[in-house]
């Protein structure tokens, strides 16, 4: 599906803080989440050898920690103008399982479209 007003909202702060990253090669991905309230939340990634956490899971945190009642839609995007990025398989499952509701940007050729996160990982685990 195309992305609402709110989407749009979402990709745009991801792809914004996205260009704020710089050359650190620590923080190389930007989220943001919109929750039931409009708020946007905004967090990036936090890159180490041993498995970082990804900038959703980072936003994930940053909403929950602002107290956002129910999260609507996410986008990732990555620095250096590579613009929306999908989420990693991990990801997704965290998504699933704490959100399962939620919509999740995904770039096309044709621009980019919202999915719902139990699309993007079939035949998922349920614990």
């Amino acid at each position: 599906m195309r992305p609402s007003e709110p989407d749009q909202q979402v990709i745009a702060a991801a792809e914004a803080r996205a260009r704020t990253l710089g050359e650190n090669a620590n923080h190389t991905v930007a989220a943001a989440v919109i929750d039931i309230d409009g708020r946007v939340h905004e967090a990036v990634n936090v890159f180490h050898f041993t498995g970082g956490p990804c900038a959703e899971l980072v936003a994930l945190g940053v909403a929950a920690t602002a107290g956002a009642p129910r999260l609507l839609a996410i986008a990732a995007a990555g620095d250096g103008g590579r613009g929306l990025i999908p989420p990693c398989g991990r990801c997704r499952q965290v998504l699933l399982d704490q959100h399962p509701d939620i919509l999740v940007a995904i770039p096309t050729a044709d621009g980019p479209v919202m999915r719902p996160v139990g699309e993007l990982l079939p035949d998922a685990y349920f614990r």
